[in-house]
């Protein structure tokens, strides 16, 4: 019996080496989308020498065009071919669909199609090559960003880190030539970059006039990933488009303030897609409240509307207006000024508050509807309102209640005087927002009074909520450290609230934030007032506050700062974004336990 012939293998790869071909494509289009994002900033940034250029660039785009419609079809048939689901599966196939299109009306209907067909024009245009180059950087930039949780930096170390990194990336992006009309200094790029990443609002250089549509269109992109945190948005992508792991979700629990690991990914995405719903509502609602002005007062009302959305909601505070809000075109728009100031809000309550609140409406109409259709009253009520949102609600409606009427009363008679009754009330109650690390301002701030400077200061002190995209002490910890003052006079050993007690270790820390706080600000005003003599200490006050608070909000000296007072404003605003005990903790070693405890002693304080 003859001996059966060994057949070849075919030539093709195996399933176990599949995995590894798709890591090398992930690889090979990080490297080719980071080329053309540099060559996009180039054609962006730089003025072209010569027509020929152009040409280059045209044939370079489509190139990647190409490349990548190869790459993305071999990597999505080897992950249909090993049955690797990854979550951004269908969304690639969308995006195959999309470029086959424009590939086929670009070479095919070219002859049969005029050009000013609105579909082939955007084919034939290098808009969606813009597109795809993004979305093709972000997606495999994000993939490698999950590899920062397996190294040996702590989360309050990356956090800072990724701050200072964007706040970097963005003061070479406002330096390109097509960023402004003329050209700005290092140290207004710097200066601009880091109080856009911070979402302050200060401005050393007019926004309106210094910048082109592209500079203003990158202030926007740092106001977005700098209100939610670059990591944030990096995480998003990153586990969208490859996975989560127990590692990473360890990684964030801290930052998404989200004790349920298994919660972790579902919390991220709710962030992303509410901070993008709201802003898209507002972006709507302030582009209807233009339809009273004439046509030639603000011409680019998609634009406008969407970059004060975007501000507000991040409590940003910038403005494509010269004059802010404080615009004749737009002062006495007072529908403008409510749908701002609920973005405001909205972006200052906490994420974990917000949801906690869609959580508890939820349970409501579930229990109404069981009560109603199937007669099933339920007589046990879950407690699903936590304390922290209990504490940020009602200090946050205390504050602008209060804050609404001292400013009117205050303000009624001097910079609200040339308002109506109701435009002095919005204007009041816009008066009680905006300094809790919004920036806006519709008043004339150099006119306000001495009192309302002073209740300026405190709301700013204060801030917006934990969690949130605002700045400040925050409110949480106002309120610990007021009911540790009232347990305290009343001869309590803790801090008891709506039958809860509060960890000791929240009670510690929110006065170590209260002190950091005290001790930056003081510090800065020492500081300006050393560098800049000249100016007055109230305004130099008003600076500090404003820079740490995040909120963007100046008696009008910030272009006259020098550039030393400049470096400490900038300090400032990046201390109040990250939290001075958020960088403490990075750069401290964390103790992890405590096996020893030493005889106790009281101390004399009073």
């Amino acid at each position: 019996m003859n001996p059966k012939k060994k057949v070849p293998k075919p030539l093709i790869i195996s399933l176990h080496q599949l995995p590894w071909l798709v890591a090398a494509i992930d690889t090979f289009l990080l490297y080719l989308s980071s080329l053309a994002l540099l060559v996009f900033l180039y054609d962006i940034g730089f003025k072209h020498p010569s027509y020929g250029v152009d040409m280059v660039l045209h044939y370079v785009y489509h190139m990647f065009f190409l490349v990548v419609l190869a790459s993305l079809s071999l990597r999505t048939a080897v992950l249909m071919k090993t049955g690797i689901r990854r979550p951004s599966l269908i969304f690639e196939g969308a995006l195959l669909l999309l470029m086959a299109l424009a590939l086929v009306a670009k070479f095919f209907l070219k002859n049969t199609l005029t050009s000013s067909h609105t579909l082939l024009w955007f084919f034939d245009s290098e808009y969606l090559i813009y597109g795809i180059i993004f979305y093709v950087f972000f997606v495999e930039v994000s993939k490698k960003t999950l590899l920062f949780y397996r190294s040996a930096i702590n989360p309050a170390q990356l956090f800072v880190l990724s701050f200072l990194f964007l706040i970097a990336i963005g003061t070479v992006l406002l330096l390109l030539p097509q960023s402004t009309y003329q050209g700005i200094s290092f140290m207004d790029a710097l200066f601009t970059s880091t109080s856009a990443v911070c979402v302050t609002g200060l401005i050393t250089v007019d926004t309106a006039t210094v910048f082109t549509p592209t500079g203003k269109v990158i202030i926007l992109g740092l106001i977005q990933v700098g209100g939610l945190g670059i990591m944030t948005f990096a995480s998003f992508f990153g586990i969208f488009f490859q996975g989560s792991s127990i590692k990473s979700s360890l990684f964030m629990k801290d930052w998404l303030s989200e004790d349920n690991l298994g919660q972790i990914t579902r919390t991220l995405f709710k962030i992303v897609a509410f901070t993008l719903i709201v802003e898209a509502i507002g972006a709507i609602l302030l582009y209807f409240s233009l339809n009273g002005l004439p046509p030639n007062v603000i011409e680019e009302r998609v634009s406008f509307s969407v970059f004060h959305a975007i501000s507000a909601f991040c409590n940003a505070g910038f403005s494509t207006l010269s004059l802010g809000l404080y615009d004749p075109v737009i002062r006495f728009n007072y529908a403008l000024q409510l749908v701002l100031a609920f973005l405001v809000i909205f972006g200052g309550l906490g994420f974990p508050v917000v949801f906690n609140f869609f959580r508890y409406g939820r349970y409501q109409v579930k229990r109404l509807y069981s009560s109603l259709v199937h007669k099933n009253k339920i007589d046990h009520k879950a407690r699903l309102l936590q304390v922290n949102t209990l504490l940020v609600t009602i200090t946050t409606l205390v504050l602008l209640v209060v804050g609404t009427f001292l400013y009117f009363m205050l303000e009624k008679n001097n910079t609200l005087a040339e308002h109506s009754l109701t435009g002095k009330w919005v204007g009041a109650f816009f008066g009680s927002v905006t300094p809790r690390t919004a920036g806006f301002n519709t008043v004339d701030m150099a006119a306000l009074s001495a009192p309302t400077i002073l209740l300026y200061l405190l709301f700013m002190w204060i801030g917006a909520s934990p969690a949130s995209v605002g700045g400040g002490i925050k409110t949480t910890t106002f309120a610990i450290a007021m009911l540790n003052i009232y347990n305290l006079a009343k001869g309590k050993d803790r801090v008891e609230v709506f039958k809860r007690e509060i960890a000791e270790e929240s009670v510690h820390k929110a006065f170590a934030v209260i002190l950091l706080s005290l001790l930056v600000i003081g510090l800065a005003i020492f500081l300006v007032t050393i560098f800049n003599p000249e100016l007055e200490l109230t305004a130099v006050a008003f600076e500090a506050f404003s820079g740490f608070s995040t909120v963007g909000l100046s008696l009008g000296i910030t272009p006259l700062l020098s550039n030393p007072s400049k470096v400490v404003i900038i300090i400032t605003m990046f201390l109040g974004r990250v939290g001075t005990l958020t960088l403490l903790i990075g750069l401290f070693r964390k103790v992890k336990t405590l096996r020893y405890r030493y005889p106790n002693e009281s101390i004399i304080i009073t």
